[in-house]
């Protein structure tokens, strides 16, 4: 038998531009990404819109999770793209104890924007049996 759980799920939106203005402060980047996003966003060009994507993203994962930024850190958070370009989660830290005490097996994220907006979904799905 399969059973499949819904743990968690987060969704948030953020405005591109507000974004784009934090990311003049490299204290904001240093804060929020780590040094694994923050080679993604590089190899993009340093283009707004990925990164309000990963920070709807992040926040996204921390609502799922069922907490917010507090405690749980920004850096605690990672959101990087798969060969495909497909983005996925790595847990670090006090999110992935959450993560493991809620009995988490897979983190589903998507995310999406224009031009002025970047949205993400988190979905916390149980372990199988």
């Amino acid at each position: 038998i399969v059973i499949e759980m819904i743990l968690g799920i987060g969704i948030d939106v953020i405005e591109v531009k507000l974004i784009a203005k934090a990311i003049k402060n490299v204290h904001f980047l240093e804060r929020v990404y780590t040094s694994g996003e923050l080679e993604f966003f590089q190899s993009r060009r340093g283009n707004p819109l990925p990164i309000a994507g990963n920070f709807a993203a992040k926040e996204a994962v921390a609502k799922a999770l069922g907490t917010g930024f507090g405690t749980v850190k920004w850096t605690d958070v990672e959101i990087l793209r798969n060969a495909e370009g497909a983005p996925y989660v790595l847990l670090y830290g006090k999110a992935a104890e959450i993560f493991k005490h809620m009995g988490g097996s897979k983190i589903w994220i998507s995310i999406s924007h224009s031009k002025e907006y970047a949205v993400a979904q988190a979905i916390i799905e149980a372990g199988r049996e």
